[in-house]
């Protein structure tokens, strides 16, 4: 039987039944048994994962990070030198990088284990200084070399060393939080593209250029190098593309990189397709083997592209992990088996008759290992209930268990055979290759185990109390979602015992583990559980365990109550975080607390509108449990709002019952001098402020006294709506005031600072954070909604969204810029600070709707509602 391995002249040189020097013997052994710790370590944390919430991304990582790479850097320079005809670099400087690598390795998972940041990018750094020398190793490899028809092959392990050094800065951005919340989804991305399909994915791709005309006994195809050539320049560029694409947040980039990738694998599978009809297989469960692993490389890069053409990438971030079994045990799992069916009785054997003897052993019940392993492949990946995936984990360990028996059949049968022929206890090669075999076997249970796990129900009472304690006990439900823990803060009284009731409402796994106390597992959406702190004597601090996720704002803050006092969430504003987004917005409304009605009235009718505002201060619940004194008009903040038409004259009563400073007022919607009608006046005066509304529009109103920015920022503002002249009846109308919240004692210095900063303590919709998740604005399914909206500052404009929906009207300042009969639409309504418009949509189907200010700063800090459409 005629094979490329076997006739140098065809373009691969033969492997050598044993290593020519001791050093080479001892490096590679050293090497696999690499593999097989960092395999075996892999496992250990797999089957910890129920127990330890990081476990699951440590198995990973440990497979991938340690096992593969190890097996990636020894393996790649062995085949370069070999099919370059290149002399091999020194060993010292080749021990030297494979001892930087695994360093690294060790230092970043320590890193992330021990949340330390400086390690884990210590660790990194290591990986890419490594890495980067082991690049500049293959590529001086290739300068000067006789080379041989495979050459291009180098290329691969080229570009796949670039690809792990890029994917180890976005790993180390990711691990240390620098990546922020905003970037976190592309860069996240990012990094897994790069790692699986370019570090992984490309030395596997370029190497079965090799394997498969081997295992197949043919010589190789005469376009086969023209073929590598090109695919390479497909998938690593398109790859390149990918990255770059997900990295700046450009999905069509990303979808078109992943596109020439794809093209690359199909121009693999035509060649090896054309190859397989000439004769039949040296090793039919080699070539089988290999071919269901090509298989899945193309399965896995269908579906990656498919994802990211038809869904958000935070859709697309959360999906990628099903593709993990695809890729791990589908793709290299099975190519390590099938290279090693093929290789093993090549190496281990003394001649024809032994090498068929070891086949005949490594291939028993092949067809049945084949549809063990591949079907518990598609059961793992399939988005089955979880029944399924555990029964997909057992019959692909089914299989990798039997592979691992027949290679150790087959090493002892080798062992016993070289001892009757030498009198020794077995030949140089026969350590290394178990090494590899334990290596590769193990590693695959390991991504099994690691890829079968789950959490339970949602009930489970994690951690012991702590005491027994004579406090009252306290449940606190705290929400995890969008890299935020909600509440962000907890507080009280000494001796309370806390109980956490955790939700993981977001669509990406997290838990949540209190210092020196108890930890949930990891939570998939939906799932919860209760922990049990026990009484509360000191301060703790509470995270996600996640790597980059603490770092990235994902922490709780467990403090306990000094003296008695209370916060900013029990009623005292002037305690509260100054900073954006430091309201707890999860926290419970006061008793007896409503929203504010969002609904407009029809515009009444007649033309003369009377009204009277009487400006005062009230304290006004501004945020769940939090309660700040607010200048108003009329009681409310915003004041309330006024409804007309073109031509109508306004009559608005203004009387000050403020007892310390004077008011005034002023209406955009009006055109007047502004002298007497806006002037300021005293507590206990009256002032008749009269005019006529001439032009249609969303118009603000608010206090006309100086400083302005304090009388704006306190609450002294309002809407005036005036129809334009025929507009359309709407089934449903709200109108939605945008505006800032400074918390502290109005005029204080410490509150006008925060003003002139323009740092909010929260930015809401119509003067209270978050009251529209509380209580959705209610409408039914097909229903024409119009949203009229005011930006009242008074520093910040807004930019109104409604997820899930496209708006087909827009009307902004007085202009339409969007009418339903138009083929366009519009996802924003953009306004600056003090102006106003309305828009259009029809809600398609039931479902919960957010409406958001799409500033993200502001809708995570209260400018965040929901819209509840029945059908």
């Amino acid at each position: 039987m005629h094979s490329t391995l076997d006739d140098p002249a065809a373009g691969t040189p033969r492997p050598p039944s044993r290593f020519r020097t001791s050093g080479q013997r001892g490096r590679h052994l050293a090497a696999h048994a690499l593999v097989a710790a960092w395999a075996l370590l892999a496992l250990v944390a797999a089957s910890a994962q129920q127990t330890l919430p990081v476990a699951r991304w440590l198995a990973i990582h440990l497979f991938l990070l340690g096992a593969a790479t190890t097996a990636i850097v020894v393996w790649s320079e062995h085949f370069a030198v070999a099919m370059l005809h290149a002399r091999p670099p020194a060993r010292r400087w080749s021990d030297a990088r494979l001892a930087g690598v695994n360093t690294g390795v060790a230092a970043v998972l320590g890193g992330v284990w021990t949340d330390l940041p400086a390690l884990t990018g210590a660790g990194c750094a290591l990986i890419v200084t490594a890495v980067t020398a082991h690049l500049v190793v293959l590529v001086r490899l290739g300068r000067g070399a006789l080379a041989g028809r495979l050459a291009p092959i180098a290329d691969y392990y080229r570009a796949a060393a670039a690809a792990l050094v890029v994917g180890a800065v976005l790993g180390w951005l990711l691990a240390t939080g620098r990546a922020g919340a905003g970037r976190y989804t592309g860069l996240k991305l990012a990094h897994e593209h790069i790692t699986l399909l370019g570090w992984i994915g490309l030395p596997v791709l370029g190497t079965l250029f090799m394997l498969w005309p081997t295992v197949l006994g043919v010589r190789m195809a005469e376009r086969t190098t023209r073929v590598a050539r090109r695919v390479l320049s497909l998938t690593g560029g398109g790859l390149l593309v990918t990255v770059v694409g997900l990295t700046l947040g450009v999905r069509p980039a990303a979808v078109a990189g992943m596109a020439l990738y794809a093209a690359g694998i199909a121009l693999t599978g035509h060649l090896f397709a054309g190859t397989w009809r000439h004769k039949p297989a040296v090793s039919p469960a080699a070539a089988w083997t290999l071919a269901a692993a090509t298989v899945w490389l193309a399965v896995g890069v269908s579906v990656d592209l498919g994802l990211l053409a038809l869904r958000p990438l935070s859709a697309v971030r959360d999906a990628v992990g099903s593709l993990l079994p695809v890729l791990l045990v589908g793709l290299v799992a099975q190519v390590l088996v099938g290279a090693l069916t093929y290789l093993l009785p090549v190496v281990l054997s003394a001649g024809p008759k032994e090498r068929a003897a070891l086949r005949a052993v490594l291939e028993r019940y092949w067809p049945q290992r084949l549809v063990l392993l591949n079907a518990g492949v598609a059961l793992l990946a399939l988005p089955s209930p979880r029944p399924a995936g555990t029964v997909g984990a057992l019959l692909a360990g089914t299989a990798g268990a039997a592979f691992l028996a027949l290679t150790a059949t087959a090493l002892v049968r080798s062992g016993l055979a070289l001892r009757r022929e030498t009198g020794r206890s077995g030949g140089a090669g026969r350590p290394v290759l178990w090494g590899t075999a334990a290596g590769a076997v193990v590693t695959v249970l390991a991504v099994l185990v690691a890829n079968s796990g789950g959490g339970g129900g949602s009930s489970y009472v994690a951690g012991a109390p702590a005491g027994g304690g004579s406090g009252a006990t306290r449940t606190v439900v705290v929400a995890l979602t969008e890299l935020r823990i909600r509440p962000a803060r907890i507080e009280v009284a000494a001796g309370t015992r806390l109980r956490l009731d955790v939700t993981n409402t977001d669509s990406q796994r997290h838990d949540l583990k209190v210092e020196d106390g108890p930890a949930t597992p990891m939570l998939a959406q939906g799932e919860g559980r209760v922990l049990d702190l026990g009484p509360v004597t000191a301060d703790h601090r509470a995270w996600c365990t996640m790597p980059g996720h603490r770092a990235a704002g994902m922490s709780l803050d467990i403090v306990v109550k000094k003296n008695g006092t209370t916060t900013a969430g029990a009623g005292h504003p002037e305690h509260m975080a100054a900073g954006p987004g430091g309201l707890d917005l999860s926290a419970p409304f006061s008793a007896g607390w409503r929203p504010r009605a969002a609904e407009l009235a029809p515009a009444p009718g007649g033309t003369v509108h009377r009204a009277e505002l009487h400006a005062g201060s009230k304290e006004i619940e501004v945020a769940p449990g939090v309660k700040q004194r607010m200048w108003t008009f009329g009681g409310t903040a915003p004041g309330p709002t006024l409804h007309g038409r073109v031509g109508d004259v306004f009559e608005i009563t203004l009387v000050n019952d403020d007892t310390t400073m004077g008011h005034g007022i002023d209406f955009h919607a009006g055109s007047l001098a502004p002298d007497r009608p806006m002037r300021t006046i005293r507590p206990g005066e009256r002032l008749v402020h009269r005019f006529r509304a001439e032009r249609a529009g969303a118009w603000l109103y608010h206090c006309s006294t100086a400083p302005m920015l304090q009388h704006l920022g306190n609450g002294m503002y309002g809407a005036v709506v005036i129809d334009p002249p025929g507009l359309r009846k709407a089934d449903r109308t709200f109108v939605v005031v945008a505006s800032e919240i400074y918390l502290g004692t109005p005029g204080s210095a410490a509150q006008t600072a925060k003003m002139r900063r323009d740092t909010p303590d929260a930015w809401v919709f119509n003067g209270v954070a978050g009251q529209y998740d509380r209580e959705p604005l209610k409408v039914k399914a097909g229903e024409r909604v119009r949203f009229w909206v005011v930006a009242a500052g008074p520093s910040d404009g807004v930019a109104f969204h409604v997820v899930g929906t496209v708006f087909d009207t827009v009307y902004k300042e007085g202009a339409y810029l969007l009418r339903p009969q138009e083929a366009g639409g519009s996802q924003v309504l953009d306004l600056a600070t003090a102006q106003g418009g309305f828009v259009e949509t029809t809600f398609p189907e039931a479902g919960h709707y957010a409406f958001v200010d799409h500033d993200m700063r502001h809708a995570e800090a209260g400018a965040h509602g929901t819209v509840e459409v029945t059908g």
